[in-house]
């Protein structure tokens, strides 16, 4: 393992194709947007609820909605700025699938606010969990 592609954290390190893999595993849908509202990252989920492509990078948040939602895109962005929220969570049917969509800032060290995170979700088959299931 080349010793400069290790990304050392508090809680351990990894490489930066590991951090990848764990993203593109996770079963979520993940967007990030910098600090001047631009789409900085996505996560390559092989079944994405929202569909991405790589010219999206770069772009403003903004262009990447619907004109009917862009008051309430911007609306959530300036509520984290001014610390008002720490979450936006709506849900939506889509394609007769149940659809969870959440919104966080994300804050520096020093508490500026460094960007927000959208993580989106197919909820319909957990929503049918009833009881339980353990391991053995």
């Amino acid at each position: 393992m080349n010793a400069d592609n290790i990304i050392e954290f508090d809680t351990g390190n990894m490489t930066r194709s590991e951090l990848e893999l764990i993203f593109d595993t996770l079963p979520v849908d993940i967007t990030f947007v910098g600090e001047k509202d631009e789409v900085r990252y996505f996560n390559r989920l092989k079944d994405r609820v929202f569909k991405r492509s790589p010219s999206v990078v770069g772009l403003k948040v903004q262009k990447c909605h619907p004109k009917k939602s862009i008051d309430k895109v911007q609306e959530i962005l300036d509520d984290f700025r001014a610390k008002k929220r720490n979450v936006a969570e709506f849900w939506i049917n889509l394609k007769g699938r149940l659809i969870y969509i959440r919104y966080f800032p994300i804050y520096g060290d020093n508490n500026e606010y460094r960007g927000c995170l959208e993580v989106s979700q197919d909820i319909t088959e957990i929503k049918k969990i009833e009881g339980e299931k353990r391991l053995l």
